[in-house]
């Protein structure tokens, strides 16, 4: 799982920027504004608290405006999705994306000289949906192949999706989520995301004394 989502955080890190007055295609998009974050992720101060704080600010202000979360976390619930009050639904999709945006900090830390390769895109002008391809390749290993599940917005292209060399990362947590409502229930799946993502501040704050 940790192999899984830090190749995941290496791909989405090239997938950033921050809101076009002209809609960006998406491919364009990743290649514009990859240098822009490889060169914020490089700077190190040599203070932990310091450095995870400059990402924790960049995951925030580059990344995540470039998702759908509630998208993404009612295709991971599933069919319990609907099954969810509103309330329930807004806890979720807010503990889910509490979780990336933790999972995105503590990876980024560990970003090591990889480049991106990014396929050529064939898109129509009225294409709502589109897929990304592109390749993380990593010094003295093979190269990992990454693509985003797109969709179009009013306000520009967002990732819906991420597939890591044939394995998405909606439907991995699709599975986890099922496991826990399937035995526990929604609100259990809302108190465990909650606990993990609580636990990991703490860890952090603790580690950067």
């Amino acid at each position: 799982m940790k192999k899984f989502l830090l190749e995941v955080v290496v791909g989405l890190s090239l997938f950033v920027g921050a809101a076009h007055a002209e809609m960006t295609a998406p491919d364009v998009l990743i290649k514009d504004t990859a240098q822009e974050v490889i060169a914020i992720v490089k700077q190190d101060s040599g203070n932990k608290a310091d450095t995870h704080k400059k990402i924790l600010a960049l995951v925030d202000a580059k990344v995540l405006p470039n998702f759908d979360f509630t998208h993404m976390t009612q295709l991971a619930a599933g069919k319990y999705w609907k099954q969810a009050t509103p309330e329930q639904q807004k806890a979720l999709v807010a503990e889910f994306r509490n979780m990336l945006v933790r999972t995105y900090t503590n990876a980024f830390t560990m970003y090591r000289d990889q480049k991106v390769e990014v396929k050529p895109l064939k898109m129509g002008a009225a294409d709502k949906e589109v897929i990304v391809n592109t390749r993380i390749i990593k010094s003295g290993g093979q190269p990992t192949t990454v693509d985003y599940k797109m969709q179009k917005m009013a306000d520009g292209w967002k990732v819906y999706d991420v597939v890591i060399e044939a394995v998405s990362m909606v439907t991995n947590y699709r599975g986890q989520f099922s496991t826990t409502i399937q035995q526990s229930g929604i609100d259990a799946l809302i108190k465990e995301l909650s606990g993990m993502n609580a636990g990991a501040t703490t860890v952090h704050k603790a580690e950067s004394k």
